[in-house]
């Protein structure tokens, strides 16, 4: 049996392989990075190539075109030596420079194909945004080649992000945990942000997946699972990651630096009280699991920590963004003199720079509650469920 055999779901950019057409006429850019590929793991640019697409730019994400930058970072190509296209890096660029970029790559239309991992403060979907802005700017026709959400599409958790904490982890309110694939999600913001910005929508044009289905998860779909990035290895995960992202607002180790980041948290301070006051909170699909770690780069680098572990148990009752707000308020009663949060450029609260929590939740109101020792909980619930906050025409599948 090939492995194609085996594949539930038909991504979009393997309908655009077999159908070059689908993406319109004129010379194409393509959005993409190592997760890029058919389900037979080619890379799509080379495919596209030799299916005859008239490709003639890649255009690269934060991680960059190859997914070897970490966080916060991206590459420093300039060529694909395998296609020798040449290669842009969106990251950290919008606005007019990103206009100007689009312009001098003389795109006619742009191809999207990323995958996401159905979490707001992950940064593809907002490069998405940002070049659709700019699509809309400069009159160039935007595709989505779509991809399964990893995560399924049949729940939603945390608010609509506040404008007002806008940045490039959250650009426009879509909860905490979306819910959407990326073609859904690009018809929503097309829809309701991009015209806000760019005073008009995108040209936009969705691919769909073929046999996808709301209550799939990633191993679901029979498709490969590649790193979306250097820190999300595994689809275990992508699924805490929702929740667990939250500590990088936080003087925890996060993980990273370790072999399953997201899934474990610690710090200096932490001890023997943490695991069992987490047990006590009986949360739904997950049990705690004391350890002691030593993260390799990154926070608390080199030095002995102490935290836990998530093991999940029922991932469909697993709520992460529920788990990881109960475990903030735990580690705040527990250790009110040590924890504590972070601001947005990393260094200790205090400074005069906004905390990075706010921006990653989407607004103040969860460090305001933690810190008064009020319960979040209530914070954790979604607008609607995906089809209702996202609004009417927005989903493409059952």
């Amino acid at each position: 049996m090939s492995t194609d055999d085996r594949v539930a779901v038909t991504t979009g950019i393997a309908r655009l392989h077999a159908s070059p057409g689908l993406a319109g006429p004129g010379r194409l850019g393509l959005v993409t990075n190592h997760t890029g590929v058919l389900p037979d793991l080619r890379p799509a640019a080379p495919a596209l190539i030799e299916a005859g697409a008239r490709l003639v730019a890649l255009f690269g994400p934060e991680h960059g075109l190859y997914g070897t930058g970490q966080a916060g970072a991206s590459e420093a190509a300039r060529t694909d030596p395998t296609t020798g296209l040449p290669v842009h890096d969106t990251y950290r660029c919008s606005g007019e420079r990103l206009d100007r970029l689009l312009l001098d790559s003389g795109v006619d239309a742009l191809v999207y194909d990323l995958q996401d991992i159905g979490a707001r403060f992950y940064t593809y979907v907002w490069t998405m945004f940002d070049l659709m802005a700019s699509a809309a700017r400069t009159g160039v026709r935007f595709v989505v080649a779509d991809r399964p959400n990893p995560l399924g599409g049949l729940v939603s958790e945390g608010p609509l992000l506040d404008p007002a904490w806008a940045s490039f982890v959250g650009r426009a309110p879509i909860p905490v945990r979306h819910g959407l694939t990326c073609g859904e999600l690009a018809r929503h913001l097309n829809a309701s942000a991009v015209p806000q910005v760019a005073g008009r929508a995108a040209d936009l044009t969705v691919i769909e997946a073929i046999g996808w289905q709301r209550a799939m998860a990633a191993e679901a779909t029979g498709l490969p699972w590649i790193a979306p990035s250097p820190n999300i290895p595994t689809p275990a995960t992508a699924t805490v990651y929702p929740g667990a992202c939250l500590f990088e607002g936080t003087n925890l180790s996060e993980g990273r630096g370790t072999t399953q980041p997201f899934e474990i948290a610690g710090a200096p301070y932490i001890d023997a009280r943490l695991a069992p006051s987490l047990a006590e909170l009986a949360l739904p699909g997950v049990h705690f699991r004391d350890l002691r770690y030593v993260p390799t780069f990154h926070k608390h680098a080199g030095r002995p920590l102490r935290g836990v572990q998530l093991h999940i148990t029922d991932r469909e009752a697993f709520a992460p963004v529920r788990t990881a707000v109960a475990m903030l308020a735990t580690l705040r009663r527990l250790y009110p003199d040590d924890f504590a949060w972070c601001t947005a450029d990393g260094g200790a609260e205090g400074t005069g720079h906004r905390h990075f929590i706010d921006l990653l939740w989407g607004s103040d109101r969860l460090r305001r509650a933690v810190d008064a020792g009020d319960d979040p909980l209530p914070l954790c619930d979604p607008p609607a469920p995906p089809g209702r906050w996202a609004g009417d025409g927005v989903l493409l599948y059952p």
